[in-house]
């Protein structure tokens, strides 16, 4: 198991606990900034990822209404709980549509380096 391998290698316990917190299916409960904010952002992270990647212009123009135009796409990006994503932002006690805007403009400016430029960057 990962979080063994990386105990055996001296990661802080905080950081363990946050890994084990992160995954329901552990039990560990959620009770730091940190741990709250890790699941918030995990997943979400890969889904706006994965709006980015059918998108033209990728990243850029992406708005909170389009990433949940996708949410509602059960057959887009099927394996992800989209409960689970809501749960992220209301654990940390913030909007989602908030939340959402907030992990885009994160990523914006990071684009190129996250190959989230669109297939419109890559044509060019």
């Amino acid at each position: 198991m990962a979080l063994k391998e990386l105990e055996e290698r001296g990661a802080p316990p905080e950081m363990l606990r946050g890994i084990a917190s992160h995954a329901d299916f552990l039990g560990v409960s959620r009770d730091s900034q940190m741990e709250k904010t890790l699941f918030a952002v995990d997943e979400l992270s890969g889904f706006i990822t994965a709006v980015a990647y059918v998108r033209p212009d990728g990243i850029h123009g992406m708005t909170p209404k389009s990433v949940k135009k996708k949410l509602k796409q059960p057959s887009f990006a099927a394996a992800v709980n989209r409960d689970e994503l809501r749960q992220g932002a209301d654990e940390l006690g913030v909007d989602f549509d908030e939340h959402l805007a907030f992990l885009i403009a994160a990523f914006e400016p990071h684009a190129a380096e996250l190959g989230l430029e669109g297939s419109a960057a890559r044509s060019t």
